[in-house]
């Protein structure tokens, strides 16, 4: 397992080569032909709704964003505002 693992180490260049553009990346256990049939009838963006569906991003204005310095800080200051509102209502 080693020496395979140093072979492939060693097939590999640096990204400060002058060639670095040039060489190939991918790991030498890929198959080009067997990638080339995965992609091949690929979609882009398939899932993106999916994901948007379960995702509840909120992107801040500059100004309230400096307001708070972490995730947290937000989340605690939501959770303050909609328990106030529910004492008052």
């Amino acid at each position: 397992m080693r020496v395979k693992r140093r072979a492939a180490k060693e097939k590999h260049t640096k990204m400060s080569d002058k060639n670095a553009e040039e060489t190939d990346d991918l790991r030498p256990e890929y198959d080009d032909a067997q990638l080339a049939a995965l992609l091949k009838d690929g979609v882009r963006g398939k899932y993106a709704e999916r994901y948007r569906q379960g995702t509840n991003l909120v992107k801040l204005a500059p100004d309230v964003a400096a307001a708070f310095p972490t995730e947290q800080a937000v989340n605690d200051a939501l959770r303050r505002l909609l328990a106030s509102e529910t004492a008052t209502a």
